[in-house]
């Protein structure tokens, strides 16, 4: 009786407030607070329950897990509220799972070391870095289509998903570290397959309560752990191996005169000289400085891992479903198709340009359209950590919150026919129409993504270099989205394909 007094002591403020705030959820229990609610999911249902939750308590719902105090909402306005705030800009603890890898890098950082580095890491994202980048996503787009012509015979299911992803890991490698891995061609290399054991791992840890923390895995799963463990330090390993030779160049340059800010060199892996070549992310931070000093190698590694990961699995993911979804739209398949032909022409060899890419209005609206109804960042976390007045509701300190953008992004109130794939809504005429805070794919405010431009130009490549080759069936089982890191799927992500005559 004692614990269960000192539980519901611990909890009374909190739950008083937020209960004045008119944020009420399902019942609790002691200790267990809303766990048992969630025993009885699967990651693939947790959408249902989330929006079950919805219609039963309204868009912000009050959730407790343990003595993890929160709520979640699907409130455009207080998705406003939170990501407008210059107070709530720090993750919530889900986000410590991916600590081990990724350090303090932009992702989980905060306060001055965060705005330090967003500074920084801002000027690689100029329009004229991106132009250079065009070509690293037409180059690596190019060999996914070579590569899926086997396949393209109008019968065989692809899953898009790893087809895409080993794409998008050869084009952040280059664009991020200066580097090219040759992921597609050689997807045995063990950085490539690094990344993509992590990446499930800490998928899987996000979803299961017996990994959610470093002791219990080690506990319960200490082989996954140990595997996770090694992995980690193998991309540890190579990221700094890379920082390495790629400091040592530039002092070599400074001190022999040939240095050239504006260049630097691209390194093919398992040779000692690359091909001259545009910046990388690496090259900006490694001429960076904070305070008059440079940037330490660790503090490099935490941006460049933290790239790695983001800049891979999101573009993966919105690639796959525009893919998935065009391949269900024959009409607006048709429209992009045609608007490719009329930009880019019938030579299916021509390299495309940032001019080409900007003139592809229909397929950006396509793509803004998947990202609606499958966003690669299906919810977004923030942690208030003093009391805070969000949309005229008085939030309580230590409390998490989760932002529910796939739920808000399908809302009926603020989209019409909201499960209808629908590319007109992004039209230039319509785009007043939209609520820019019930529509955040690429999160907003002041931690909005900072490779948004980025995303959608290699998005834009990939997805029109696969128009210009094949034409999309749809064939296969329908997706089963599934509450992770990054959006995905049960069944794959799955299109046939069959080569284009034109």
């Amino acid at each position: 009786m004692l614990l269960v007094l000192w539980d519901h002591l611990h909890h009374r403020r909190h739950a008083k407030m937020l209960n004045k705030a008119g944020i009420v959820g399902p019942p609790t229990v002691p200790f267990l607070g809303n766990a048992l609610t969630l025993l009885k999911e699967s990651p693939a249902t947790v959408f249902d329950l989330q929006q079950r939750l919805i219609n039963q308590y309204g868009r912000n719902i009050r959730m407790t897990i343990l003595f993890e105090k929160g709520f979640m909402t699907a409130d455009p306005r207080m998705i406003e509220a939170i990501l407008s705030s210059q107070k709530v800009i720090q993750k919530n603890n889900l986000y410590d799972l991916l600590h081990s890898w990724l350090g303090t890098g932009l992702l989980l950082s905060t306060g001055k070391k965060w705005f330090r580095r967003r500074k920084i890491i801002t000027p690689t994202f100029h329009f004229k870095i991106l132009e250079q980048f065009v070509e690293v996503f037409d180059q690596n787009s190019a060999i996914m289509a070579e590569q899926l012509y086997e396949k393209a015979d109008g019968k065989t299911v692809i899953n898009m998903f790893p087809v895409a992803c080993l794409c998008a890991l050869d084009i952040i490698a280059e664009t991020a570290m200066g580097v090219q891995v040759h992921a597609q061609r050689k997807p045995d290399f063990p950085y490539v397959q690094s990344v993509k054991t992590a990446s499930n791992m800490l998928a899987e840890r996000f979803l299961s309560p017996a990994q959610r923390f470093d002791t219990t895995m080690k506990i319960f799963y200490p082989k996954l752990y140990n595997t996770l463990t090694k992995t980690i330090q193998t991309m540890h390993d190579f990221t700094d191996s890379v920082i390495a030779d790629r400091r040592a160049a530039l002092q070599k340059s400074i001190a022999d005169g040939s240095y050239d800010r504006s260049e630097s060199k691209a390194t093919d892996v398992g040779e000692d000289v690359g091909q001259k070549r545009r910046m990388a992310l690496l090259d900006v931070l490694l001429q960076a400085s904070v305070d008059g000093q440079p940037l330490s190698n660790a503090d490099i590694r935490e941006e460049v891992d933290t790239f790695m990961f983001e800049g891979h699995d999101t573009t993966t993911s919105g690639i796959s479903y525009t893919l998935y979804l065009l391949s269900r739209n024959p009409e607006a398949q048709a429209r992009c198709f045609q608007e490719i032909r009329e930009v880019i022409g019938d030579d299916k060899t021509r390299p495309v340009d940032m001019k080409d890419l900007g003139q592809l209005k229909y397929l950006e609206c396509a793509i803004k359209e998947s990202l609606r109804l499958f966003p690669p960042v299906p919810l977004i976390g923030r942690y208030v950590a003093e009391d805070t007045e969000l949309n005229g509701k008085l939030i309580p300190a230590n409390t998490n919150v989760i932002l529910l953008t796939y739920h808000a992004q399908r809302d009926p109130e603020f989209f019409e026919e909201p499960n209808k794939f629908n590319p007109d809504r992004f039209a230039i005429e319509n785009k007043g129409d939209i609520d820019p805070f019930a529509y955040t794919p690429f999160s907003a405010g002041p931690r909005n993504c900072i490779g948004q431009k980025f995303a959608m130009l290699e998005m834009k490549s990939t997805i029109s270099k696969m128009l210009r080759h094949f034409e999309l069936l749809p064939l296969g089982p329908e997706v089963q989205p599934l509450m992770n890191l990054i959006l995905r799927s049960t069944t794959g992500i799955n299109v046939g394909i069959k080569p284009r005559v034109y």
